[in-house]
C-alpha cells in the first residue's frame, strides 16, 4: 500500500478525495495547509503528494517549490486552472501529473495509481550499471557519478539521465522522452524538457553551446555520447 499525503484545505472535499483514494487501496493522511505537507513529507516516507492550489498559508507554486526543495517525491497537482501555461509552468515547476477540477474519484484514483505506478518503474529491468565514458549510471541505487564526482540529481533527472545513458549514441526524440520518461502524451513539453535538461547539463558541468554528453541534434532531439568516442554498458 502507499502512502498518500493529501493536501487540500476544504474539509467536504478533503473528506471526499481521502474516502477515494482508501477505497483504491491507499493509506491516506489528509491534511489541510502547505506547512503541514512540508511537515510530512520531512518527518513520513510519503509515496505521492496531491496538492491543491488553494491553500490558506501558501500560494500553491510556493508550496509546490518547497516540497520540491525537500522531496523528490512524485506530486499531482489538482486546480481548478486549465490554462496550457499555467499547466507548463507547474510541470516545469517540478509536478508530476495534474487533475482538472472538478474529477471524479475513480479519475483522481487512477491518476495516482498512474503516476505511482512510473515511479516504480523508472529504473531498467536488468538493474545494470551503464557507463559512458566517465559517466556512471546505477539504476539499482538510482546513483550516477562523472568520475570521482557524485551527481545530485532529482527523481526526474536521474529518469532522464538514465534513459539517455542506456541509449547513448541514439538520437531520442523529445516526444519519446514526453512517453518513456514523463509517461504523458506529448502536452507541449518541449520547454519542460528543455529546463531538465539545463539542469543536467549544468551538473554535468556542460553547456548547450559547449557540450560534453547531451548533444542537440536539431529539429530532431537530444543524444547522449561518451566524449571519449566509445560507450558500453558494465
Amino acid at each position: 500500500m502507499a502512502l498518500v499525503l493529501l493536501v487540500e484545505d476544504d474539509h467536504a472535499v478533503r473528506t471526499a478525495m481521502t474516502a477515494a483514494l482508501r477505497e483504491a487501496g491507499h493509506v491516506v493522511q489528509p491534511v489541510g495547509s502547505a506547512l503541514d505537507a512540508l511537515r510530512a513529507v520531512t518527518d513520513d516516507h510519503v509515496d505521492l503528494v496531491v496538492l491543491d492550489l488553494g491553500l490558506p498559508d501558501l500560494d500553491g507554486f510556493e508550496a509546490l517549490r518547497l516540497l520540491r526543495g525537500v522531496s523528490d517525491v512524485p506530486v499531482i497537482i489538482a486546480t481548478a486552472r486549465t490554462d496550457e501555461p499555467t499547466i507548463v509552468r507547474l510541470l516545469n515547476a517540478g509536478a508530476d501529473d495534474y487533475v482538472t477540477k472538478p474529477f471524479s474519484s475513480d479519475h483522481l484514483a487512477a491518476r495516482v495509481g498512474a503516476v505511482l505506478r512510473r515511479s516504480k518503474a523508472a529504473a531498467p529491468a536488468d538493474d545494470g550499471r551503464i557507463e559512458v565514458g566517465d559517466l556512471v549510471v546505477d539504476p539499482a541505487t538510482r546513483e550516477a557519478s562523472v568520475g570521482a564526482t557524485a551527481l545530485t540529481l532529482t527523481r526526474r533527472e536521474f529518469d532522464l539521465l538514465a534513459y539517455l545513458a542506456a541509449r547513448s549514441g541514439k538520437v531520442v526524440s523529445k516526444s519519446e522522452l514526453c512517453r518513456e520518461v514523463w509517461r504523458q502524451p506529448n502536452l507541449h513539453l518541449d520547454q519542460t524538457i528543455d529546463v531538465h535538461l539545463s539542469w543536467l547539463r549544468r551538473k554535468l558541468g556542460e553547456t548547450a553551446a559547449d557540450p560534453r554528453f547531451l548533444h542537440t541534434v536539431r529539429g530532431v532531439g537530444i543524444k547522449l555520447v561518451d566524449p571519449c568516442g566509445t560507450s558500453s554498458p558494465a
